[in-house]
């Protein structure tokens, strides 16, 4: 499972930049997201592996008297030199479980109007990519939503050849299915109150190709 890991790696990180910032700068989200990214690169630099999801795509809700909820959400991996990306799956350092639907509705004022795999976000080659998922959830009564996400503008890099997983997306629905109906784009990182009945909506990133397509 961990073959190699003990092999000695030097690692030289210069004070003052984006991995090794002073006690001045300001820096969030070190364990959630540039980690993921740290890694991808890591991986690229050597051809062992395609981009993955590149984020863990924290999602929270509460506040304005709701209770507060965090959660991790799943993406695709990158395809290897001999092995296709999985999907909808935590990748490198998340590892975390997903609350249970049943749990999910009956604690929190939330409906989870869908769960799925994004079918064909993950990139193409002779190894594909694995795609990533649609998670959809609506608002029982007024609360704040935030989500902390990466790969929103560039997408996930396929390997040797290969080709990009999509990119994610964070969007949020108000007056969801009425006829004046709103589709915001929230971008990857925002926090925005909510209504009862609005509707958060994230498609998590796919992995990327490994190897030219055949």
């Amino acid at each position: 499972l961990n073959d190699g890991c003990m092999i000695p790696v030097k690692k030289i990180i210069p004070d003052g930049c984006f991995l090794k910032p002073s006690d001045k700068a300001a820096v969030v989200g070190g364990n959630v997201l540039t980690s993921q990214r740290v890694t991808d690169v890591i991986l690229m630099a050597f051809g062992a592996q395609a981009n993955s999801q590149g984020c863990m795509n924290n999602f929270t809700f509460g506040g304005l008297g709701a209770p507060s909820y965090y959660e991790t959400i799943a993406g695709g991996s990158g395809a290897g030199p001999w092995w296709h990306g999985q999907s909808a799956v935590q990748i490198h350092m998340t590892n975390t479980r997903i609350t249970d639907p049943e749990i999910l509705e009956r604690r929190f004022p939330v409906l989870l109007l869908e769960f799925s795999v994004r079918r064909g976000s993950g990139g193409d080659g002779k190894f594909k990519g694995g795609d990533g998922v649609i998670r959809k959830v609506q608002f029982l009564r007024p609360m704040i939503v935030s989500i902390l996400s990466e790969r929103r503008v560039l997408r996930p890099n396929g390997c040797n050849e290969g080709k990009p997983g999509k990119r994610g997306k964070n969007i949020l629905i108000k007056n969801y299915s009425k006829p004046n109906q709103k589709i915001i784009d929230l971008g990857p990182k925002n926090s925005v109150p909510v209504d009862a009945g609005d509707v958060f909506v994230v498609y998590s990133p796919g992995g990327g190709g490994y190897g030219k397509p055949t």
